[in-house]
C-alpha cells in the first residue's frame, strides 16, 4: 500500500457519512410530516420545506433561560394559569412553519392546543437573543411571532442587557416596555408578572458561583 493511497483512507475515516444524508429530502422539499419525524437532541426549526438546524446553547444563555422558566413558573403554577416550558419543544406557528422558542406559556383556556409531539401556537414566547444570529430574535421570530398570532413576545437581549416585551395589537405588536437594569419587566397577558432585570442578567454569573 503506497503512502498516498493510505493517507486517502485516512481521510475518508473523517468523512461525514454523505450516503446516510442522501436518505433525507433535500432542502425545501421536506414535508411537516418528515420534520416531525426526526429524532435527537439538537434544535431544528422548520420553514416550508427547509430545517434548520440551531446551534447548541452556551452555558450563560442557559442560566438565562433557567431564571426565565423559574420565574414563569413560580408564578403560573400556584394559580392554575396554565403550563410554562422550555425548548426544545416545537411550535407550529401555521403550516409549513415550526419554531423552538426558548421558553413558552400556554394558559389553561387554551390546553387543547397543547400536542405531545407539538404545541399549535402559543400564548407567551420568550427568547434569549443569541451572539450568532440577532436579527433572528429581533427581527425574523418577531414578525412570525405576530403572524402566529401569540398574544406576547418576550425579547430577552444579554447583550444590551434589556428586556423589551411586546403585545399583540391586531397583527402587530406594540412595545409594552424595553426594560433596563434596575427597572421590573411586567406583562401585559399575566398581570402581576414581574421580573427583575438584574436578577435576570446577575443570573448569568450567579449560576456558575462567580
Amino acid at each position: 500500500m503506497t503512502a498516498a493511497t493510505t493517507k486517502s483512507r485516512e481521510l475518508e475515516e473523517f468523512e461525514p457519512t454523505w450516503a446516510i444524508a442522501h436518505l433525507f429530502p433535500a432542502q425545501g422539499t421536506w414535508s411537516e410530516e418528515e420534520y416531525l419525524a426526526l429524532n435527537g437532541n439538537r434544535l431544528i426549526e422548520f420553514s416550508h420545506g427547509w430545517v434548520e438546524v440551531l446551534p447548541i446553547p452556551t452555558t450563560l444563555h442557559q442560566v438565562i433561560v433557567a431564571f426565565l422558566y423559574d420565574s414563569l413558573k413560580g408564578f403560573v403554577l400556584p394559580k392554575g394559569l396554565g403550563l410554562p416550558l422550555f425548548s426544545p419543544l416545537r411550535v407550529r406557528l401555521w403550516a409549513g412553519k415550526f419554531r423552538e422558542p426558548d421558553v413558552l406559556f400556554m394558559l389553561s383556556e387554551h390546553k387543547n392546543r397543547v400536542g405531545n409531539e407539538y404545541w399549535e401556537g402559543a400564548d407567551l414566547v420568550m427568547e434569549v437573543v443569541s451572539d450568532d444570529d440577532r436579527r433572528r430574535d429581533l427581527e425574523m421570530k418577531r414578525f412570525e411571532y405576530a403572524r402566529a398570532g401569540i398574544p406576547e413576545y418576550w425579547i430577552v437581549d444579554p447583550q444590551l442587557e434589556q428586556i423589551t416585551v411586546l403585545f399583540l395589537d391586531g397583527n402587530r405588536y406594540r412595545e409594552h416596555g424595553g426594560f433596563k437594569r434596575g427597572q421590573r419587566a411586567t406583562s401585559v397577558l399575566l398581570p402581576g408578572f414581574e421580573l427583575d432585570v438584574d436578577a435576570a442578567f446577575a443570573a448569568r454569573l450567579a449560576r456558575l458561583g462567580s
